[in-house]
């Protein structure tokens, strides 16, 4: 079983995210957007058909980890503990520091091998939730939540149950930053602009600054300028 732990590690920490967005525009996809390695910020950064591509390929990275511990070891709780391996590696790839997406993608492939039955229902939940609110993050979240008990409900096997509560705790504890921002009011919906982070003082000063052109010149003053004080004030 540690072979194929370390295999699924290694296929979900690749950074699929990061080198399509580097191949499509030369930036890192880690200094534009969010931030995140993930579908969604390659969606609002690089396109639409880029977003979906990479969603198949996280999606394919984490089927593929099972589908290897399947065909690698007898043990029934392996493909499993793989899925789970190729999760955390893609939240966590020892090439980026630690530092990767939020495994929603990567756990929908892992679950459509060990708990197919569930996957569907739970991408509905993504799909309404999204629709109705136009957060991701809610539906990714939400979804998360859900499928260990429809796992459970169809009769997935044990381990599957198993790690589909630890991906859902992994992915909820991933969107911590989220919830902040839903419960402030400032996360993006999908398909929305980018919040301006000028300080509000800041933009009011901007707005009240006149031209150059227009700032009296020293010593000058007009004939207008010339009346009482208050007869030039509005």
């Amino acid at each position: 079983m540690p072979l194929v732990i370390f295999l699924g590690y290694l296929i979900g920490s690749v950074p699929v995210a990061l080198l399509l967005a580097r191949h499509i525009s030369a930036a890192d996809l880690r200094q534009i957007g969010s931030g995140n390695l993930g579908a969604t910020n390659v969606l609002r950064t690089s396109g639409v058909r880029a977003g979906i591509l990479v969603a198949a390929l996280d999606i394919a990275k984490g089927a593929a980890s099972v589908l290897l511990a399947i065909r690698l070891s007898p043990d029934a709780a392996a493909p499993a503990a793989a899925g789970l391996a190729a999760i955390i590696g893609h939240v966590h790839p020892v090439w980026l520091r630690f530092r990767g997406g939020k495994g929603v993608a990567t756990a929908c492939g892992v679950f459509l091998v060990l708990a197919p039955l569930a996957v569907f229902p739970a991408v509905m939940v993504f799909v309404l939730t999204v629709w109705a609110t136009k957060y991701v993050s809610l539906g990714s979240v939400l979804a998360s939540l859900v499928l260990p008990a429809i796992a459970y409900a169809t009769g997935s096997p044990a381990p599957a149950v198993i790690v589909a509560c630890a991906a859902a705790a992994l992915i909820l504890f991933r969107h911590h930053s989220n919830f902040m921002r839903l419960l402030a009011g400032t996360e993006r919906r999908l398909g929305g602009r980018e919040a301006s982070t000028a300080p509000a003082s800041a933009t009011a000063r901007v707005r009240r600054a006149e031209p150059l052109s227009q700032a009296p010149v020293v010593g000058s003053r007009s004939r207008e300028d010339a009346g009482p004080r208050e007869h030039r004030e509005e």
